[in-house]
């Protein structure tokens, strides 16, 4: 009888973990909006990223990044490149015209823009021009750069200071919306930044 009551109980105790386990598993569509969402938020991670952007077949630039985080399948896709990114634009010749750098960037893929923001400069090579601003748009389709933000210009001769600028991805022009000030500075030496 022992043997028997020893049996149920073994059953029993086992019947009751199998409706433990049967009872907690959950399915996707079971689980609430917000805990599905999470799933979907997990990350693609990417190390020491190298990419060229091309138009008509003509490499028009080259982003690094030693570290970039890529959420698919969010409502709205985007990478970020939240431990620096740097950026070579070249010109028709395929040699390096100008240069951007950031401490981090948002890249909207369904906008194709890119959102920069901490010591973000932006330098043309070839005439030496040299953004400074905390923020800045990169917008692909129009190859444009955008701030409202205050902005510092270094040329070869003096320094601009203002709010708001648009200029082209190679820096061969800008537009200050609001000059507020320039101070000439000697042809010789390159201008410093003002401390903050």
């Amino acid at each position: 009888m022992s043997s028997a009551n020893t049996i149920l109980n073994k059953l029993c105790t086992i019947a009751a973990a199998l409706t433990l386990l049967y009872s907690c598993e959950n399915k996707i569509k079971d689980l609430p909006s917000s805990a599905r969402s999470s799933r979907a938020q997990v990350p693609e991670e990417g190390r020491q990223i190298e990419s060229y952007l091309s138009e008509a077949g003509k490499v028009k630039g080259k982003l690094t990044s030693p570290y970039m985080l890529r959420y698919q399948k969010a409502d709205t896709p985007y990478s970020e490149f939240p431990r620096t990114l740097h950026v070579d634009f070249y010109n028709d010749s395929t040699n390096i015209e100008s240069q951007m750098d950031a401490k981090y960037g948002k890249y909207l893929q369904n906008q194709n823009k890119v959102f920069l923001r901490d010591s973000v400069v932006v330098k043309n090579i070839l005439k030496g021009d040299t953004l400074h601003c905390k923020y800045l748009w990169w917008d692909q389709n129009t190859q444009k750069f955008t701030t409202d933000d205050s902005v510092q210009i270094y040329t070869k001769d003096k320094i601009l200071f203002g709010t708001g600028m648009e200029a082209d991805q190679n820096f061969r022009w800008y537009t200050i919306k609001h000059l507020t000030g320039s101070v000439l500075t000697s042809e010789n030496a390159m201008p410093m930044a003002p401390s903050k």
